[in-house]
């Protein structure tokens, strides 16, 4: 199957035009809207998303990301192969922490070219197709091996919001540990105590929690925890005592 992990908005032409691409090579193939509203024109935030997401796909399957401000420009599009899923989409960083977090990984640069390939949209032209035939185990695109890039940059943790859900919670860039435990997150000069769910603090109460793909999310009880506390894309959070 095929991920859809994008910039692009649930409304639009944009979706409709990349799953029409994908059916055109691989009608047979199911095709699955991870994530419509990843940090726009943002690759770095939206790489700790997509890390967090991609650890609980099945292996085999193909991610086609679309985080692209820089297209028609100078970055490659590139295949990523990590712990046997598939990443597909533009060199900008969207994939990098996904490969510092995985234990094996494969670089490819995109060689094929379309017909049509438009300046501006490269998800419908160049990596639907690729991500179609991917899916399909048809693998006789034009690509050439890629040595690992310079990560030295990433850290596989990144303590800075990095997400904002439809309730106004703020994903963390930091994945949940043990050591965590019973300590406040420090965000916007407000120290937050830690709460299992929803349901075990007051309403309207700002807390942090292990979140369904374990990363360290803020929160209000019946409330947005970005309008409550004042909180940004970007903005730092820490841990203390």
């Amino acid at each position: 199957m095929i991920f859809l992990f994008t910039d692009f908005g649930a409304e639009g032409p944009y979706l409709g035009q990349v799953k029409a691409a994908i059916r055109s090579v691989a009608p047979d193939i199911d095709v699955i809207d991870l994530v419509s509203n990843a940090p726009n024109a943002d690759p770095e935030s939206s790489a700790y998303l997509l890390a967090a997401l991609s650890s609980v796909l099945p292996v085999d399957c193909v991610v086609l990301g679309v985080i692209d401000p820089g297209v028609g420009g100078s970055r490659d599009p590139i295949v990523l192969h990590a712990d046997g899923r598939w990443f597909v989409g533009p060199d900008n960083g969207l994939f990098n922490v996904v490969a510092v977090q995985a234990s094996q990984i494969e670089w490819s640069v995109i060689d094929w070219r379309p017909e049509r390939l438009s300046a501006s949209f490269h998800g419908r032209d160049l990596f639907a197709p690729v991500a179609a035939r991917i899916a399909r185990h048809d693998f006789l695109w034009a690509q050439h091996r890629q040595p690992q890039p310079d990560l030295e940059d990433w850290p596989a943790d990144r303590d800075r919001i990095i997400y904002f859900d439809t309730y106004g919670n703020a994903f963390t860039g930091r994945r949940y540990e043990d050591s965590l435990t019973g300590q406040r997150l420090l965000v916007n000069r407000c120290a937050l105590p830690e709460g299992d769910t929803f349901c075990t603090v007051p309403g309207n109460t700002a807390f942090w929690y292990r979140n369904s793909i374990d990363l360290v999310e803020i929160a209000v009880n019946r409330g947005s925890a970005r309008e409550a506390l004042g909180l940004e894309l970007g903005m730092p959070v820490r841990f203390i005592d």
